[in-house]
């Protein structure tokens, strides 16, 4: 396998099926339907003095390793976070409407996306887009703001570089990233008094106490707070075939 592959697969991927050893988009989600890439777009326009805001903070504030910055190929940036664990899509948005709640609330949420989104808009990095036809790249924190007025590449990158900066980077572990969750949500004053004496409030959540939280967090947008109840709702599981 090329060295891209492997750090594309060490980082955001899920293990392939039937023994199939292809790389593309289908492997962000897993069977089960959840994601170890969380990937945070801006755009029109771009803008790396925001970005680097939350590239930034989660590294100073939140303590989690650096997410690997991307050009898109047309307008904007993205920041490319690895979990070691996959998390179902809802706990995924969730932290990303989070941290942009906290470093990018100045910011139309128009010019914002999130990502894995619905089945075919993410692509992996490096790829060609398919409106500019430029093509998007992994990129080095000193040099990402020369991307500012034109985030793209006119050819293809090369892949060695591509894997070389991939390498250098390290996936979040799950209870960091629980941590960071805890961390990153506004806790209301009467939520915090409701907490017993000697227990601690920024514990680890298991998923479904966190799903719960969410649902039941006024604080929260609205839209996350359906979908965490609809991932509450009991189901049969999807068919593994």
């Amino acid at each position: 396998m090329k060295r891209l592959h492997t750090e594309l697969s060490r980082l955001y991927l899920s293990p392939p099926a039937d023994g199939q050893d292809a790389v593309d988009e289908s492997r962000l989600v897993d069977a089960d339907g959840q994601t170890r890439a969380l990937v945070l777009g801006l755009a029109r326009p771009a803008d790396w003095d925001a970005i680097s805001r939350v590239w930034q903070g989660v590294q100073a504030d939140l303590e989690l390793p650096a997410p690997a910055i991307a050009v898109c190929g047309a307008d904007g940036y993205q920041l490319w976070f690895s979990l070691a664990q996959p998390v179902p899509p809802v706990q995924a948005h969730a932290f990303l409407e989070l941290l942009r709640l906290r470093y990018l609330d100045t910011l139309a949420p128009a010019r914002i996306s999130f990502a894995p989104g619905p089945a075919g808009h993410t692509r992996l990095v490096p790829a060609r887009h398919a409106d500019s036809g430029q093509w998007s790249a992994f990129v080095s924190a000193d040099l990402a703001a020369v991307f500012a007025d034109d985030p793209s590449l006119d050819l293809p990158p090369g892949e060695d570089n591509q894997a070389d900066l991939l390498s250098r980077l390290k996936s979040i572990q799950s209870a960091d990233f629980e941590t960071a969750l805890q961390r990153l949500r506004p806790v209301a004053p009467a939520a915090t008094a409701a907490v017993p004496a000697g227990q601690a409030a920024h514990a680890p959540q298991d998923p479904e106490s966190f799903l719960r939280g969410v649902m039941n967090d006024s604080s929260v947008p609205l839209a996350l707070r359906i979908e965490a109840a609809k991932a509450l709702l009991p189901g049969p599981r999807p068919h593994q075939g």
